[in-house]
This record gives C-alpha cells, structure tokens and sequence, in this order.
C-alpha cells in the first residue's frame, strides 16, 4: 500500500508540500507549548523550538529522499536551477555544450561508418555464417575451382561466385551503361533473400553456358528505369544486343554482398561467355570470381578452413599447373576480402580510436571547467553547507547541470552527425563507378550516443567532487577562497591535458602530413603524363561489336581522334594505369619446362596497347623500338616492358634488347623490342613493379581506352572528340574525361585519410583549445585573491600572469612536442596510403608547430585578460 501511496502523490505534489508544511509547523507548535510551560516567554519558546527542530528545508530535502513525488518533484526543481545558471553562464555553457557536441558528432559518426562497415557488415540472415573463400591473399577464384569445392566440401551448406561487371542496357529507347553482378544462379538462396517482385533465379534454371538468359533488377534501378511498374515481370530487355526477361526485383536495401557496390541488376554467371563474349569460365587458371559461403551451423571457421585447403592440395596433384600453390582462407564478406577489407577496417578501427581519445580530452576538459566552475562558486557552496545542506545534495545540483550540458550537447552531436551520415550514404566519390558508402545512422548509432552523452555528463559532473567534499566552509566564508582538507592527487589533471595536447599534435601532424602527401601526388612522376590528355573508355562488346568487327572499329576511332583540331596524337590501351582494372601475370624464362606459379621469374602488370599510346600518355622510351602495326597476329610475338621488367630478368635496359620471355605456360615467346620508364600501375603507394606492354593486334580485347594527347587545354577539345566519337556509331557507349579526373579512384583513399584526418585534426584542435582554457581558468579561480593581493603589494603583471598560466603552458609544450614525435611515428602508417607521406617535411613540422602555438595563443587569451585586469581594490571590497 505504501507504494501505491507513493505513485498516487505523484500527482498530488501540490497537497502533499502543503501537508509537509503543516505537519512541520505542528510539530514547531508542539514543541513552542513545551518550552512555555516550561515557563519561557512565547517568542523564546518560538525561537527555541525552531534551531532544536533545525533547517525545514533540510528537512523536506531528507523526506523527499524517501517520497518518490518529492524526489521527482526536487529533480525538476535541480533542472530548473540548473538551466537558470547556465543562463547566468552563457561562455561557459556554450563553450560545454560545443565541445560534447564536437565529440558525441565525431563519435557517432565514426561508430557508424564502423558498425556498417567492421561490426556488422552484411544486413543479412544469419550473416555471421557467411564467409568469403579467397586464396593467396586475393579474392578472386576460377570456375572449374568453384564447381570442385562445391562438389567435394561438407562444411558449408552451401557456395556461390559472383562478379562485377559493366554492360550496355537497352529497354526500347537510347541504351544506357549499366553495373551489375553476375552470380551463380544459388547465389541468392546462399545469402538468404527473398525477392520483393517476381523471383530470383536459382540453381535449377542453369542448363550450360548461356542458357539462362535472366536478369532481376536491383529495388533502386526498378523504382528510376521502371518507375516502380509492377508489370514490369516478364518484359524483355537487351543487354549487350542480347534479349533478357526480368525475372523479378530484390529487396529495398539489398545491393548484393560487396558493401560499397551498388549495382543496377543481377545476371546468371554462366551467361558470362554470351555477355563478355569470351570463355573464361572455363580455363581454370582464370581467376576473376570472388567467392562466398554459408557455413553449416555446427561447423567453425578453422574446420571449414583445413577441409578447404585438403581439397586445394588435392587440387595441385590433379591440376599442377593451373592450382599450383593454391590455398584457401575464410574471411569476413563485404570489402572483397582482405584485398581491401584489411587496410579499410585497420583505418576505420584507428578512426575509432581517436575518436575515443577526442570523447576522453572533452571529457577532461569539462571536468577542469566544472572544476573551476566549482572554485568560483566555493563561497556559494560553503554558505549551503553551512546553513544546513548535505555535500550530497549540492553534488546532484552539480550532476543536473552536467547532464543538462550533456542533453544539449548529445542532441546536437547526434543532429549534426545524422545530417554528415546521410550525406556521406549518397556520395559517389568516383562518378563514373557505382560506390557507396552505405553508413545511415541507425537505432545503434542513436543509442552509443545517447550512452557517450549521458557517461560524458556523469563524469565531467564528479570532477569537483573533491572540492565539495573536502570543502571546509567556516574557511571559505573566513578567507572568499576555497581550501581543502586533502592533499590533491598530484598529476591526474595534468596527465590528461597532456594527453589530449598530444593526441591533437599528432592529429594534425598525421593530417598536415596527408595533405603534403596529396598535394605531391598531384605533381609526380606516374610514368605517364596526365597533363594535356583526354580518355575515352569504350567498351565494344556492348555495342554488339565481335570478332574482326572489333579491330577495324578500334582503328577507326584512332584514325578520327587524330583528326581533331588540337589532337596531337592518339594510343589505346586495355586498362589505364592506376584505374580500377588490372591484369597481372606469371611469366617464366626463355627455356624453362615447368610453369608452376613458383617457377615464375616475375608477376609483371600486363597491358595491350596500340602505336602511339605511349606518345600520347607521355611516357619515355628509354631503349628499342615502339609497337607498330606491323606487330600484327601473324607477326612475332613481341613487347615492351619497363625498366624494374628489363632490370630483374635482364640485368640492365641495353641487355634486355632482343630477349625473350616465355608466358602463359609457355605458349607464347615475347621478344623484348623496347624499354619505357617506370610508373605507377595499381596504386601510388606501391613499390616498384614489373611491366609490359604488348600490341593489341596480337592481344585483341573490346575493351580499351582511347588516349588523346592535345596542344592545349583538353577540357577545350573534350566537345569536339565526343562529337567525333559519336559520329562513327550513335548506339557505342562511352565516357570522355580528362586523365586527371580518371585519377580519382586512384587518389580516393589518400583524400579520405586527407579529410577524415584533417576534420579529427580540426576536432583535436578545438578540445585542446577548451582543455587549456579550463586548466588555466581553473587556475586563475583559484589563485585569484592571491593574485589580487600580489598586485596591490606591487607585483608585476607579468609576473603575475607567467605565475597563472606558466603551469598550463608547459603543459602545452610538454604535450605538443610529444605529440610531435608521436605523429612522425604514427604517419608512417600513411605511406599505405598517401604517396610520399613524410613526416620530415620542413612544412609538416613548422605548420604543426605553428597551429599548437596558435592553439595555446586562443586558449589562453580569456584567462590572461581575466587575470590582467584584476583591480585589488575591487577585489577587497567585495571580499570574493
């Protein structure tokens, strides 16, 4: 029943006080008639009965500690009180709520980037059972290999291959390019979706080589292409001149199993060679699939993994030249494997990382706010001890005020964090290829913040809890200064500051070393020349271009963009360098009889280009002969390798002449004719590779890139080449850029570390701001008499001012110069990533060193003034 009672004053607060208040002054009643028959004059009696009784508010304050009404009732009051101070307050209550708002944002948008991409990467059922099989460190599988461990495995229900493509889509009207996933037809059934329309093809539909002509559209493309048609089922479409039915749509927020590929549709794998219009399905050394499983519920990744390579080592005894060395690993699906879900996770993780550093400095630094705070308000505080207040009722008015900060400052990081996730979710950093981040904030990003803010508000809260507690209020209302009865922890604070000041340092050296990294990469040597030079990627085969048709079309385009005012030159290519497609392969010397993959003398990048590419890409012969068109099929087989190629298997560029190679198990023999520089052919962080170039005419692919060097600005001749192209058949697709817009894929992951770190960089700088300004105002409070009564015995200001602030500002220096050192440790991570990161850098260090002289310049400026302008006889008038 007392319960009950309880719940029911909940609301009745306004009855119940009045009932506490009679019930006080009854009791008051009782005792003044005592004291009057006890023969006292009635005032007496009155005043008597009222110090025995002692403070009703204190009284209230210990029933409402045990009414839940009052209880509530008192918290609201706490609320009101506190948002009244800080409105008293506005610097420091801005300057609160700001830095939670910085951290809680920073956080949460990391964690969400984190679990999207680390902690829960597929949104699928039972996704923890599914694993990527790559081997040697690499994704990518063959056909033949797949069907054998499908085959002969017992540990996993069951296995799918997909890959990534690219085809011209043509529903009746203009054809348009398109991205797309071509899958085995258990592809979904293995990761356990079920269509939104229609259906999904599935095993039994595969009857052979393209013999399933079946498309299902990715929700997104159904919804912009289709416009949501629900009779859409059934309708057939051409992909590559070939007809196609739509089988059905998937799932709203379904993109397939690579995290950041969102593609337009899905078609059966085995339609591969009617598609690409080549047969690499089935040579077994092809190994272009990436490959996903689901593990039986009883089985563990370690068994699944040793069965696997049991089957691989079987594998090599049937198979020793094309399975030679194979080895399997299980890793976590989404990012391609490890390829790039290691360094993508290491990143991320480290992200994490600072970020929680960044939460531990704000929380520090409004610990040394709320503790200052605490010091300009000991004479407040000893008065309410003294006139009857318990220490624990002041640390919860303190509390309140924390936790409303925190409120504030959470709300905010959380508003301001969905909006930078929504737009990171929509961002396409490379236009011309389908890649998404997907990172919308969900219930667990919401959830971690709403958890950081109200953790952030307990503890800046019990900062000054020593000051309350050992506050000694007949001294604070004796002296206007707050003195303690205990010794304080030495180091605590300081250590703190020191550790954000460090962790900012080594932001920004980490950033500004980033930055210079970019900057270089813009202006080095690729082995090409980016300057001046147009591409155009076409891809034939989608046009319905095959066989001889493919060639002739290729030249046609050379003989047009040659023809374009202010074209200088014009070369073809297979892959770019440094674009997202590469070919590397084994190669064996002139003689050799075993062509084991660890025979191999090299694994060189592999190109075909046509005369007059490396005129037009800028690239520097350094000995031999170009490619001509007399390098034709019925020609020898020649190439052009680079200098690292010529170096390793020839031992210089004028002995490589006239060599030979052996490749492709030794069917064919490539004459060396020539010798180019070195350049940069995957990434820009790689270390010097072997390359080499060989005639399209003797290495026919529909797929090339047309280079176009010009006299000028190619942005002026861009209008004229596309019209050019155009003119030969209105139904090719194609894409015209400049060679240094093609360079974004390849600069991506250098101008993320750039910005993520810069923006950490920035945070950093802003906590380390609010850190030395609560440590030096803490300082300032607490001295502040002290330095008042220095002024007026004749100190200097100077003095004065070096005695308040020297502590803070050694303890900038001691932080900064660690963080120095620290981040000229830490950035060599960043050569992974940025090219020609160097943290020797005379800029890197002078700028470093100039921001945290700015910082402490900013941090400082408030105190200083505070401190400057003390009058001491102010100061002793008001007895503060």
């Amino acid at each position: 029943m007392g319960l009950f009672r309880r719940i029911g004053n909940l609301f009745h607060r306004s009855r119940l006080a009045s009932d506490m208040d009679a019930e006080l002054e009854a009791h008051i009643a009782l005792r003044t008639e005592d004291n009057i028959a006890g023969g006292m004059t009635p005032r007496e009696a009155r005043r008597d009965a009222l110090v025995r009784f002692g403070n009703p508010a204190v009284m209230k304050e210990r029933t409402a500690g045990a009414d839940m009404a009052l209880g509530i009732d008192g918290l609201w009051r706490d609320v009101r009180y506190a948002v009244r101070q800080l409105r008293r307050s506005p610097g420091f209550a801005l300057t609160a709520i700001v830095t939670l708002t910085v951290a809680i944002g920073a956080n949460a948008v990391v964690f969400s980037i984190l679990n999207a991409l680390v902690l829960k990467p597929l949104d699928l059922p039972g996704a923890r059972r599914l694993y990527m099989i790559e081997q040697r460190g690499f994704p990518m599988n063959s056909y033949p290999d797949y069907l054998d461990l499908r085959q002969r495995n017992h540990s996993f229900e069951d296995i799918a291959v997909y890959i990534i493509g690219e085809a011209a889509m043509n529903t009746g009207s203009n054809p348009s390019h398109v991205w797309m996933y071509q899958a085995s037809g258990n592809y979904f059934d293995v990761l356990g979706v079920q269509p939104y329309l229609g259906r999904f093809f599935h095993s039994s539909d595969e009857h052979g080589l393209d013999a399933v002509p079946y498309i299902v559209l990715s929700y997104d493309y159904w919804r912009t292409r289709f416009h949501s048609d629900a009779a859409v089922v059934g309708r057939t479409v051409e992909l590559n001149r070939h007809s196609y039915s739509i089988l059905g749509v998937a799932p709203p927020k379904f993109h397939g199993s690579e995290l950041m590929f969102v593609p337009d549709f899905w078609v059966p794998v085995v339609d591969t060679p009617l598609i690409a219009m080549d047969d690499d399905l089935k040579s077994r050394g092809d190994r272009s699939l990436e490959m996903i499983g689901r593990l039986k519920p009883q089985v563990t990744a370690a068994q699944a993994t040793g069965e696997l390579n049991a089957i691989a080592a079987a594998l090599q005894k049937t198979y020793p030249k094309d399975d030679d060395g194979l080895q399997f690993a299980l890793v976590q699906p989404g990012l391609m494997g490890n390829m790039l879900g290691g360094p993508i996770r290491a990143f991320v993780s480290g992200l994490m990382l600072l970020a929680g550093l960044i939460l531990l400095a704000a929380c520090a630094n409004l610990g040394s706010l709320f503790s200052a705070r605490a010091a300009d308000r000991a004479r407040e505080i000893a008065m309410r001890v003294a006139l009857g207040s318990t220490r624990a009722r002041i640390l919860r008015q303190i509390l309140t005020e924390a936790l409303v900060i925190a409120l504030f400052g959470g709300t905010a990081g959380i508003a301001a964090s969905s909006v930078l996730l929504r737009g990171l979710s929509v961002w396409q950093p490379m236009p011309n290829f389908p890649i998404r981040v997907q990172v919308n904030p969900d219930v667990g990003t919401y959830t971690v913040a709403v958890l950081l803010a109200l953790m952030s508000g307990l503890l800046c809260g019990l900062a000054p809890i020593r000051q309350i507690f050992g506050t000694a209020p007949w001294e604070v209302v004796k002296t206007g200064a707050a003195v303690t009865r205990r010794k304080r922890l030495p180091g605590l604070r300081d250590v703190l500051l020191i550790v954000q000041v460090a962790v900012c340092a080594v932001l920004m050296t980490s950033s500004l070393v980033a930055v210079r990294g970019l900057e270089r990469s813009m202006h080095s040597n690729f082995g090409f020349q980016p300057d001046r030079a147009l591409l155009v990627d076409t891809e034939l085969r989608m046009a319905g271009y095959e066989g001889d048709r493919v060639a002739a079309m290729q030249r046609r385009m050379l003989d047009t963009a040659a023809t374009v005012p202010g074209v200088q030159s014009a070369g073809l290519i297979s892959n770019i360098p440094l674009g997202l497609g590469f070919s590397e392969t084994a190669i064996f010397a002139d003689g050799a009889t075993d062509f084991r993959a660890s025979n191999a003398v090299a694994e060189p990048v592999q190109y075909s280009v046509s005369p007059g590419y490396f005129q037009s890409a800028g690239t520097t012969l350094l000995a031999g002969r170009d490619i001509t068109w007399h390098d034709g099929n019925n020609a020898p087989a020649v190439a052009v390798v680079n200098r690292t190629f010529a170096q390793k298997l020839f031992g210089s560029v004028d002995k490589a002449i006239g060599k030979h190679f052996l490749h492709d198990s030794g069917k064919q023999r490539f004459e060396v004719v020539g010798v180019v520089e070195d350049g940069k052919y995957i990434t820009l962080t790689e270390e010097t590779k072997p390359a080499f170039f060989q005639p399209l005419a003797q290495s026919p692919t529909s797929s090339t890139w047309l280079v176009a060097r010009t006299a000028g600005d190619p942005q002026n001749n861009a209008a004229a080449l596309r019209a050019a192209i155009h003119g030969l058949d209105d139904g090719l697709l194609f894409t015209l850029t400049t060679w240094h817009e093609s360079l974004n894929s390849a600069l991506f992951a250098a101008r993320a570390a750039a910005v993520s770190l810069g923006v950490l960089g920035l945070l950093g700088s802003v906590l380390a701001i609010t850190g030395i300004f609560g440590m030096a105002s803490y300082s300032v409070s607490k001295r502040f008499k002290e330095m008042g009564i220095r002024i007026a015995l004749g100190a200097d200001r100077i003095q004065v001012l070096r005695s308040a602030l020297g502590g803070a500002l050694r303890l900038l220096a001691i932080g900064s110069v660690a963080g120095l050192l620290l981040g000229m440790a830490a950035t060599r991570v960043l050569a992974f990533i940025v090219y020609q990161a160097t943290p020797l850098d005379p800029v890197v260090l002078a700028g470093t060193v100039m921001v945290m002289l700015l910082v402490g310049l900013v941090a400082t400026w408030a105190p200083a003034q505070r401190a400057l302008h003390i009058h001491p006889s102010r100061l002793l008038r008001e007895d503060w």
